[in-house]
């Protein structure tokens, strides 16, 4: 084998990378312009932040720039930990947010407390895994929640597996359920569905177009509120 030859087995690092991680190293700031400002995700902060007790602990799941989610619940004088597997994100959240904790890790590989967070959101963060994957984790993350915490969830409902759509000009792989199947899904986790908000949404980006967005607002069964 000549020198500087690559063989099937030389992999480079960034190729090891899960897919979420490639994509959102690549769009970095451009998906906070594009996203930062929807509407109905800054309604579901509100709603959450006007439940959250006094200093409470938050669970940002796919963290991403940190604006708004962490931003907003740092403000509102809550503790925030946010998770996201694309190092760039990370270290914009960081540097834009440094009163929240950032992790680069998988969300699936972290382990997670249980009853240790008074609030969870996790905003568009499922749709890159297989649906078994997106089932198991919701499961945690209920059981992350103390009992009578609240959970926000945002994804796109479609029944979809595993199709490859076009997102900020970049082919991605999705997977995804139809909002009564999002329900189940939540309702399965163990968590109670107080109400769900579907809109549609485009993002501040060239060729965008308009987006179906779907909101559930949850509790963990067996608090009160």
């Amino acid at each position: 084998m000549q020198a500087g030859e690559r063989r099937d087995t030389d992999v480079r690092h960034e190729d090891q990378r899960p897919p979420a991680a490639a994509l959102f190293d690549a769009l970095g700031a451009d998906y906070e312009k594009a996203f930062a400002h929807a509407p109905a995700h800054l309604a579901a902060l509100e709603w959450l932040i006007e439940r959250l007790p006094p200093a409470a602990r938050v669970l940002d799941v796919g963290s991403g720039t940190g604006r708004p989610t962490a931003a907003a619940l740092v403000e509102a004088g809550h503790s925030v930990l946010g998770v996201d597997v694309s190092a760039v994100m990370v270290e914009l959240a960081a540097r834009q947010v440094p009163g929240a904790e950032f992790r680069c890790t998988d969300i699936r590989e972290l382990p997670l407390e249980t009853a240790a967070f008074d609030g969870v959101c996790v905003f568009f963060s499922l749709l890159q895994m297989a649906r078994a994957e997106q089932s198991a984790l919701l499961r945690r993350l209920a059981l992350a929640l103390r009992p009578g915490g609240h959970l926000v969830l945002a994804t796109v409902p479609a029944d979809v597996e595993d199709l490859e759509v076009v997102f900020m000009g970049r082919p991605v792989r999705a997977t995804s359920f139809a909002e009564d199947g999002v329900v189940v899904l939540a309702e399965d986790a163990g968590l109670t569905v107080l109400s769900r908000q579907g809109t549609l949404f485009t993002p501040d980006h060239p060729g965008a177009g308009p987006e179906p967005h779907l909101f559930l607002y949850c509790r963990r069964d067996g608090g009160g509120g």
